[in-house]
């Protein structure tokens, strides 16, 4: 569902059939969600989906996403489905008085056109006469507001000032939205040329008009002709021997985009190779230590008596065996 939004938003300037279709793949899958409803609606509308827009946007408010800023849209809706009292109705409902400066003026754009459907074109031209009109600074909506009004003024049949704004609505519109300055052209008999296409041909000119290097290699006519009517080449005028001078170096200029930054080097903190002498591995084996002697044992054991010497009261000893007389 996600990515069909995400797609739906991509294509919704350059590929609005693309979009409207990915909008209705997502509103499958997800029809509960408030914000699904509110791309699918938008997405009816740039397509020209009157009723299927006004639907959806209607649904993406009860689910509480849509706000009051879509309310242009909507009347828009109602005004392409033929319906320009309802249109009038979403116009002057109270929801619009929440709307902000961009609101508004998108609100009185859909307006005066509901009135030029009823046929009221004086008062077509009077919706839009707002103090956004006389702003002297250019804004969002500039480009838009002029140029409905100079469309509600050449409906009017007041083609002298309807010039003049559209003119303004040209100046103003920097990213070529509308046909202010065609509108501006047709208006005062004018005729906008493509100067790219100029160019092209007044090359092609140019190469037509250029003239061949020598003819008298092919034979051509040269001035004066021999006895046998061959072509005699005028005498060549001695020319002087130039010396072709070498040419002095010229420092190549880098620019500061020619210039490339690459990565410092790391920081070897290890020696180099051979400053590191070699040393011989030893390998040790370990001693089994031996068991230290128990102090107070010795102390009671008494030591072993010398070789050839014997206690007295020890076997083998002089007074083995049983005394005399005992």
């Amino acid at each position: 569902m996600a990515r069909h939004l995400v797609m739906a938003g991509r294509l919704s300037e350059e590929e609005p059939e693309q979009a409207y279709k990915h909008a209705r793949a997502a509103r499958r899958l997800a029809s509960r969600v408030g914000i699904v409803r509110e791309a699918a609606g938008i997405a009816a509308y740039q397509t020209g989906e009157w009723a299927e827009a006004l639907a959806e946007l209607r649904a993406a408010r009860r689910l509480g996403a849509g706000d009051d800023s879509y309310l242009p849209v909507m009347a828009d809706c109602e005004r392409g489905m033929g319906r320009p009292e309802r249109a009038l109705d979403v116009i002057k409902s109270p929801e619009a008085d929440r709307l902000d400066p961009m609101g508004r003026v998108e609100l009185r754009i859909v307006e005066s056109g509901v009135r030029r459907d009823l046929g009221q074109y004086d008062a077509a031209v009077v919706t839009l006469q707002i103090p956004e009109l006389r702003d002297r600074r250019l804004r969002p909506w500039s480009a838009r507001l002029f140029y409905a009004y100079a469309d509600a003024l050449a409906e009017a049949g007041r083609e002298g000032e309807a010039s003049d704004w559209f003119a303004r609505a040209a100046a103003a519109d920097r990213d070529g939205e509308t046909d202010a300055a065609e509108r501006y052209a047709e208006l005062e008999g004018l005729h906008i040329l493509d100067t790219e296409d100029d160019g092209e041909e007044s090359a092609e000119d140019l190469d037509s008009q250029q003239v061949p290097e020598d003819t008298a290699a092919d034979g051509g006519d040269t001035g004066d002709t021999g006895e046998a009517g061959e072509a005699v080449a005028p005498p060549a005028e001695p020319v002087a021997e130039v010396r072709e001078e070498p040419a002095a170096e010229v420092p190549e200029i880098v620019t500061a985009t020619d210039i490339q930054f690459k990565p410092a080097d790391p920081e070897i903190l290890e020696p180099a190779r051979e400053e590191v002498p070699e040393a011989p591995a030893v390998f040790l084996e370990p001693k089994t230590a031996e068991p230290e002697p128990d102090l107070d044992q010795a102390a009671v054991e008494p030591e072993p008596p010398a070789e050839g010497e014997a206690g007295e009261d020890e076997p083998g000893g002089p007074d083995e065996g049983p005394k005399a007389g005992g």
